[in-house]
């Protein structure tokens, strides 16, 4: 089997319109959940998110792309050229003929849902524009990616709801790693944060009114967020032979499925899937410094995840570090696993481990180190990054420092 290395990060989210920005606001312990900015926001129950804001497209895309990109396909295409840009690759010939593109997403082009049900039933308009299937589907941002560098390989789009992006950097792993295609881009993307992706996930009353405090005993639910993460994931035999930087490896990979409830998480299926990437990357549990959580803050998830830990780690869980970083930047859902990729990079390469603020009350059945409010600096070999779906969907993925 083929090593396989990021040679490349991308992102934009609520903490910055790119991976130093992101990672400046993650060592800060920034947060970039405020009021939203929304059409008939008044009518929301829920006003907060972690909106990316300046997201200036007419700067980035000509006329014609706008009419054909919803914003989570604008997302993705401005994460893929800084990792792209990054990885210093161009794709002709043969390289072209073999590489392709893998992205997450749950909600795919929702702000174009949001829009033209607004023209038929609020407008009572009976045309809607001739691209709104090739603006809304979820493969879109996936194909444009493709279009846009010439990517004529294995190219598809996962949709797992909050694990699509830790599956679709799976599905671009076991590509590269069996030889099938010697680069990959890959990560998430979404954009809900519109009337009706915000109204929907009301119904569900997991959401905060006020802050996302994952493994606070006061938290009181999750709160969501939009933009990408993109990466190069390259055979180490092809970065290395190039002079490519590379960010990290990865090792390892595991999903499992809870087969219990569409929303209730289970410690079982979480456990399974942690163990099966230690499994899979050859990895000691000892040899784990870091552990990018799910943390959503809910009650439910986060007392899951810990007693997750805790069963597959044993005596190590309470040496771990464990935060989330959607207290920051919020629940990206399907483009989530991305965005938190880079806290995973950057413990690896900087030695930085990215803290979970918003912690204001120790809760016994929380009790790890959950890195609370700010940063810490630490020597670490090896990170999880675990991502759990409703539908009980679960994928952690094991990066090694290089």
């Amino acid at each position: 089997m083929k090593r396989v290395v990021i040679t490349g990060a991308g992102t934009i989210n609520a903490l910055g319109h790119n991976v130093p920005e992101t990672l400046e606001a993650m060592r800060e312990g920034r947060c970039g959940i405020g009021a939203l900015d929304v059409r008939d926001v008044d009518r929301l129950a829920i006003k907060i998110g972690g909106q990316v804001h300046g997201f200036e497209s007419e700067g980035l895309f000509n006329r014609q792309q706008i009419a054909l990109y919803d914003r989570f396909t604008q997302f993705a295409l401005v994460a893929a050229r800084e990792a792209i840009g990054q990885a210093g690759l161009s794709f002709s010939g043969d390289l072209a003929a073999r590489c392709g593109v893998v992205l997450g997403t749950s909600g795919g082009g929702m702000q174009t849902l949001d829009e033209n049900y607004r023209t038929v039933y609020e407008d009572g308009k009976n045309r809607v524009h001739p691209f709104v299937v090739p603006k809304l589907m979820n493969n879109a941002a996936a194909s444009h990616v493709s279009m846009e560098f010439n990517l004529k390989g294995p190219s598809f789009t996962v949709a797992t709801a909050c694990a699509s992006s830790n599956h679709a950097m799976s599905q671009a792993f076991q590509l590269v790693r069996s030889g099938a295609a010697p680069v990959m881009i890959t990560g998430g993307t979404e954009s809900m944060l519109c009337f009706g992706g915000i109204k929907a996930w009301e119904g569900l009353r997991v959401m905060s009114k006020d802050a996302c405090r994952p493994f606070s005993a006061n938290r009181n639910g999750m709160v969501q967020g939009e933009g990408a993460g993109v990466f190069v994931f390259e055979d180490y035999d092809h970065a290395h032979a190039r002079g490519a930087d590379i960010l990290a490896e990865v090792v390892g990979f595991a999903m499992t499925s809870d087969a219990s409830d569409i929303v209730m998480p289970s410690k079982q299926g979480a456990a399974r899937a942690i163990a099966g990437a230690l499994n899979d990357g050859r990895i000691n549990p000892e040899d784990v410094g870091y552990i990018n959580a799910h943390g959503t803050g809910t009650a439910a998830n986060d007392k899951t995840e810990c007693a997750a830990v805790a069963d597959v780690f044993g005596q190590h869980a309470d040496e771990l570090m464990i935060s989330s970083t959607k207290s920051m930047h919020g629940h990206l859902i399907g483009g989530t696993g991305a965005v938190e990729l880079l806290a995973c990079i950057m413990a690896l390469r900087d030695g930085v481990i990215a803290p979970t603020i918003g912690y204001e009350e120790p809760d016994p059945e929380c009790a790890l180190d959950v890195v609370p409010n700010e940063a810490r600096e630490a020597k670490i070999d090896v990170a999880l990054s675990n991502a759990f779906a409703f539908g009980g969907l679960n994928a952690v993925m094991a990066l090694r420092k290089v």
